[in-house]
């Protein structure tokens, strides 16, 4: 009998396994990624039944790691990073300080480690999970808002400052573990080599990849697009964020998330930054539920009844601790009390970086093995509780927040309803929402747009057209739109099933609005049309039709009579009778 290999077998049960336990998961109006994590618990060596490769789980995981970030940094500027620095560094050095002293505190006093162990147990527990708090912030549409661009910025900071503890833990191992011979081990200009190594390989990459990077890697996706092949262009935003982040840990000692992040934050300056990241969108979902799951098969589930006391006190330190010195530093750095409650629920929570510098610990003999468990049984936890942790926010926002401060985040946040009636409501003013409403403000429709996209939102406002930030999907943000007094919905966004969850709301609404969407695929069309769609537009239909017309008039005229007049594409505001048979 043929046996499969350990990479098929490991892909099959971690993405087969992820999809059952995320559909029960969803079932229960809980976030999927606990299901990706029972995945993992399940098919990892600690439970009974199947067990999948680890070290080829992680490898596979790292894949994912690189194409999240990436993504992210295709919606991230320099300038965004910029913006926030005045809260994120200040705020993530502080809270690394907060934190490590009180883990210095609780593994000396209660679990019996030295002093410098007890500090960097600390500083693990401080680190948030650039991975799960870009996917958090993502699942609820916050990524591309101020709050999420602090919380990024925060984990960033945290990021390059665990890079240097990393770097000067093997120089101050000999005093961090106390003894006899912790001054004979010490060397200081061991420690300042270390530190200027650092330093100096970290301006090396960034200088690299803003000098070089900013102007290869455009140019490199414009010659590939120009050659018209779209499987060529996929490869090369593949190799852009796998070959960057790879370069940027073997050579510059970057992690691949960091690497990953810079590169698509380099690509945001190109006006192809949103077409890479609709080809990179696919492998990066599928790769990132693998890093779930293996985060997920490094859990011992036995360490809940050998140490359940150790474990609930971790856990206290990650979840009020960590999370509770993040609000305070949000409120006195001058954030409001609804920023800081999302902020400080999205970072409560660590995972790979943990991993990582309490390994190494472990290694140097500064931190006893012991402390391994309950640091990935905190990880695993505290990710667990993160959307327990978001709702906690949301309903303390509501409860307790205060007098909201006029800015335009927060009277978007409020959500007023318009006060259009008989307009038309555009949701997605992406390539084609913007010929869409182009062609809708041209014609003296009034107008409304729903975009979730930060730069966007910004100049549709500054042109003057009523805009709401935000995802469509969400049923009140729908109400705020008036739909009950809107003539036209036009779903110019791709996502099919996102799109259906808007059609079907907006049909309960108002019976009588007239829908358009627009789809990739036959049965997307069906889908749409049978929630309420009156009109579904399908690309490649359209452009077969155009092509069609163009050929029947040609054939129509005398073969020596030049048609200077191309057949007129569709307008998707004012599509004929005829074309009734795309929905």
């Amino acid at each position: 009998m043929h046996e499969a290999s350990p990479l098929i077998a490991t892909l099959v049960g971690g993405i087969g396994l992820a999809f059952v336990f995320g559909a029960i998961a969803h079932r229960l109006r809980i976030a999927p990624i606990v299901g990706y994590l029972v995945a993992g618990v399940v098919v990892g060596p600690f439970t009974p039944g199947i067990v999948a490769d680890q070290a080829l789980a992680a490898q596979l995981a790292d894949v994912g790691v690189i194409l999240l970030m990436f993504g992210v940094g295709l919606h991230f500027s320099l300038s965004d990073l910029i913006s926030v620095r005045r809260i994120a560094v200040p705020g993530a050095l502080a809270q690394m300080l907060v934190v490590g002293g009180l883990g210095a505190l609780v593994g000396w006093l209660l679990l019996g480690y030295t002093i410098g162990g007890g500090i960097v147990y600390g500083l693990s527990l401080s680190v948030t999970s650039t991975v799960v708090l870009t996917r958090s912030f993502q699942d609820r549409h916050l990524m591309e808002t101020e709050r999420g661009h602090i919380a990024l910025g925060w984990s960033i900071v945290q990021d390059i400052a665990t890079v240097l503890a990393l770097v000067l833990l093997p120089a101050l191992a000999g005093v961090l573990n106390g003894g006899d011979s912790a001054q004979a081990d010490f060397s200081p200009f061991d420690l300042i080599v270390a530190l200027l190594r650092t330093f100096g390989t970290l301006a090396v990459f960034i200088a690299l990849i803003f000098l070089v990077g900013r102007r290869v890697i455009p140019l490199m996706l414009h010659y590939t697009a120009h050659t018209g092949s779209r499987e060529l262009f996929r490869l090369a935003v593949l190799s852009v964020a796998l070959g960057v982040a790879f370069l940027a840990s073997e050579l510059f000692g970057v992690s691949f998330a960091l690497g990953a992040f810079f590169a698509g934050m380099i690509l945001k300056e190109s006006e192809l930054a949103q077409r890479a990241a609709e080809e990179s969108l696919p492998f990066r979902d599928a790769f990132a539920v693998l890093f779930f799951v293996s985060v997920g098969m490094l859990f011992n589930p036995m360490v809940l009844l050998n140490e359940p006391i150790a474990l609930l006190v971790t856990l206290a330190l990650v979840l009020i601790g960590s999370g509770g010195t993040v609000f305070v530093m949000v409120r006195v750095l001058g954030r409001p009390v609804s920023d800081a409650l999302i902020i400080a629920a999205g970072l409560a929570l660590i995972g790979e970086f943990a991993f990582i510098l309490s390994g190494l610990a472990i290694a140097l003999g500064v931190l006893p093995e012991g402390a391994r468990d309950l640091i990935l049984g905190a990880s695993i936890l505290s990710i667990f509780a993160n959307p327990l942790l978001f709702s906690l926010a949301d309903w303390l926002k509501l409860r307790y927040g205060a007098a909201p401060v006029p800015s335009i985040e927060l009277v978007q946040e409020a959500l007023h309803p318009t006060a259009l009636k008989d307009h038309a409501v555009l949701v997605g003013y992406g390539r084609v929402g913007q010929l869409v409403g182009e062609t809708l403000r041209r014609e003296g429709w009034p107008l409304l747009v729903i975009e979730n996209a930060t730069d966007i939102v910004e100049k549709l406002h500054s042109e003057g057209v009523e805009v709401m930030s935000g995802n469509a999907a969400e049923h009140r943000l729908l109400m705020a739109a008036n739909l009950k007094g809107a003539r036209l919905l036009l779903v110019a966004i791709p996502n099919g099933f996102e799109a259906g969850q808007i059609v079907e709301q907006a049909r309960a609404a108002n019976a009588d609005l007239d829908i358009i969407a627009r789809a990739h695929f036959d049965a997307e069309v069906e889908y749409l049309s049978r929630l309420g769609a009156n009109l579904v537009i399908m690309g490649e239909r359209e452009i077969a039709r155009s092509m069609g017309e163009y050929a029947r008039v040609k054939k129509a005229l005398p073969a020596s009579t030049p048609t200077t007049v191309p057949a007129k594409p569709s307008q998707p505001a004012s599509v004929p009778e005829e074309a009734a048979d795309t929905a």
